[in-house]
């Protein structure tokens, strides 16, 4: 089933994010320590590690998240620099340059979608579609700050977005599903599977109770990011198995 141009089958209803009205979102902060670093390869131009989930790609506003990715790696490579982030509650694999030539070159690439990222996610409930495309446009809400939404045909505002999915594996009361982005919008797919009314277990952001009791984290794992080397322009490409088994 192909949601394309923002257009949602009849037989699909658009759900929105949880909103509590009477309580704040309260971020409480507890990195791992364990592992404190999973460098998978390392040259003179880049790092990748595989991320951890509880763990910031770069600090927040707040003094106790500065322990996070990128102070972690610089305090073995002070170089360092921050290429792309991942969620904190997603794991994976992410690219740091080690130059300014690498940062400008992997940026440019992510921004002309020449790298490929794949993730793998557990949702919530049976998806009966074995594959489909997502190109629900996404916008900040602005009622409900720092949520993000899936915008209803004609709705105006937001940014085009598209996911594909694939069912990998249909358990007893959820879904294994691999997700590949062609874009990067700010919470993309865990907006876009929402919309679809297959939340990803353990959101902890737009899940409700029982989507958040289901798992003890979010179950989204970036596993594969594939890319040409910033110097020498060889394909490469990296991959972590998701945790995600029954």
């Amino acid at each position: 089933m192909d949601i394309e141009n923002g257009c949602l089958p009849s037989e699909i209803l658009l759900v929105l994010p949880r909103k509590d009205e009477d309580k704040m979102q309260i971020f409480d902060y507890q990195p791992p320590a364990v592992p404190w670093l999973d460098i998978r390869y390392k040259d003179r131009d880049l790092i990748i590690i595989n991320k951890p989930s509880g763990l910031l790609s770069n600090p927040g506003r707040a003094a106790h998240t500065s322990d996070c990715a990128l102070t972690r790696l610089q305090a073995l490579y002070p170089e360092t620099i921050l290429v792309h982030r991942l969620d904190c509650a997603t794991s994976g694999i992410m690219v740091f340059a080690r130059n300014k030539k690498a940062e400008s070159h992997l940026k440019t690439q992510f921004q002309d979608r020449q790298s490929k990222k794949i993730y793998i996610a557990e949702v919530m409930g049976y998806m009966p579609q074995e594959q489909g495309m997502i190109t629900l446009a996404i916008a900040p809400d602005s009622e409900h700050p720092p949520y993000q939404k899936a915008l209803l045909v004609g709705e105006p505002g937001g940014k085009s977005a598209i996911t594909h999915y694939r069912v990998l594996e249909r358990r007893e009361n959820s879904t294994l599903v691999e997700l590949t982005p062609e874009t990067g919008r700010t919470h993309q797919l865990r907006v876009h599977m929402l919309a679809l009314g297959h939340p990803i277990l353990g959101d902890e952001f737009y899940g409700d109770a029982e989507v958040i009791a289901a798992k003890p984290r979010l179950c989204l794992h970036a596993q594969s990011l594939s890319f040409s080397h910033p110097y020498s322009s060889k394909a490469m490409s990296f991959s972590s198995k998701h945790p995600f088994n029954e």
